[in-house]
Formats: C-alpha cells, sequence, structure tokens
C-alpha cells in the first residue's frame, strides 16, 4: 500500500525531481545558478542536514557517476548517521554496499540525468534542492554550466520530492522503495508562515549573490 501511494503521488504526475517539487508548490521561484553557486547551497543544505537532521531519508541525483565519484568520501559520511541513502545517476548496475549510499542506475532516457538533486527528509528538518541543467553553448567550462534551480524548506513538498526517488528507486528495487515508503507513512506537517518567509529570504539572498557573481566575472 505505502508503496503503491508513493508511486501515484509522484511518477504520473512528474517526470523529475525539479518538476515534483513545482508540482507540489506552485509558488516556488526558480533561479538560474551556475554550478559553482548550485555547488554551494547544496553544501550549506548538507552541512546543515548533518547538523540539525536525526536520521535523515537522503537522495542526491548526480547526472553522471564520475560526478558522485568525485563526492563519494562526502556521501559516505552524509550515509553515516542516515536512516537511508539513495543516490542516482548513469551508472553502469544498481547496487548496494556496505557503509555506502545504494547506487540507482537510471536508463539513458530518464529526465533525471539533467538534474542536480539533493533531498534530506527527516522528523523536524526537511530540505530540498532541484537544478534543471540548461543548454549550454559550446565551449562552456564545466563550473559555468547554468541549472534552473528550486529549493524549498517545506516538509511537504520534500516529502513529494522523496516520494518521487522512491518511485524510481521501485524500477530498480521493488523491496526496498517499498521498506522504504512504509518508514516515511507518517503524515508531514504544512509550511508555516514563518518558514515561508524564511524561504523567501533564502532565495533573494541566493539570487543577489548570483547576481554579483555575474557582475564580478563576465562572461
Amino acid at each position: 500500500m505505502a508503496i503503491r501511494q508513493a508511486t501515484e503521488a509522484a511518477a504520473p504526475r512528474a517526470t523529475s525531481f525539479f518538476s515534483t517539487l513545482r508540482s507540489a508548490d506552485d509558488q516556488l521561484r526558480s533561479h538560474v545558478l551556475s554550478k559553482r553557486a548550485l555547488g554551494a547551497v547544496t553544501a550549506a543544505m548538507e552541512d546543515e542536514c548533518l547538523a540539525q537532521a536525526r536520521r535523515p531519508v537522503l537522495m542526491g541525483a548526480f547526472q553522471h557517476a564520475r560526478f558522485y565519484r568525485q563526492s563519494e568520501s562526502r556521501w559516505n559520511e552524509l550515509n553515516r548517521t542516515s536512516e537511508q541513502t539513495v543516490v542516482f545517476a548513469d551508472f553502469e548496475r544498481s547496487r548496494e554496499r556496505r557503509a555506502h549510499a545504494r547506487e540507482v542506475s537510471l536508463p539513458p532516457d530518464s529526465p533525471v540525468l539533467r538534474e542536480w538533486v539533493l533531498v534530506c527528509d527527516a522528523p523536524g528538518y526537511s530540505a530540498c534542492v532541484a537544478g534543471w541543467e540548461l543548454p549550454s553553448p559550446p565551449g562552456t567550462v564545466d563550473s559555468a554550466r547554468r541549472f534552473e534551480t528550486v529549493w524549498t524548506l517545506d516538509a511537504s513538498a520534500v516529502r513529494a520530492a522523496t516520494n518521487f526517488g522512491i518511485a524510481l528507486l521501485h524500477a530498480t528495487d521493488a523491496a526496498h522503495a517499498d521498506e522504504l515508503a512504509t518508514s516515511l507513512a507518517a503524515p508531514v506537517p504544512a509550511a508555516s508562515p514563518d518558514l515561508q518567509r524564511a524561504t523567501a529570504l533564502f532565495a533573494r539572498i541566493v539570487e543577489y549573490t548570483q547576481s554579483a557573481v555575474d557582475r564580478a566575472n563576465p562572461a
């Protein structure tokens, strides 16, 4: 029942983490960030998740396996205190290793392979950032790649992203997906006005920071 609810809640209406968040909260503003800026936002959320979250469910989307390998040691540290850790990329195969994140291989036509994602879903602390890579002109350096990005601290929107990840996992490991969905069966609270204001302020700070970086480093 739990996995059926998770897949029905996420998969039919969305094809990516980005679109899942936009569907879960139509008030979210998107911002175009460079890969470097998006990396900084993600690192801040990861650090806060380590500091504040109690046994979180963590998910990450890395596009290519080589990008995940560059961050694997950090994700092993995140995994050490998490309830479950799942990462998505163009891995050769899906696999689970002791003391490592569960690796889920995505098919070549998966829209998630264009995304950069972090989901932290825990009691009392929820956060998610999803960046959708925009087409880059030839010769663009890796750090200058651009992503249309949304993020949220709203527990219900984060749970929608988690459910989408569970639906992806279900394609390769139905039993584990069912177990994960069951562990997250409890309802989550709606965002408070204070949280909504804090999220809006955070979005404005990031937007202004990216604008300042762009002015200091014109193309």
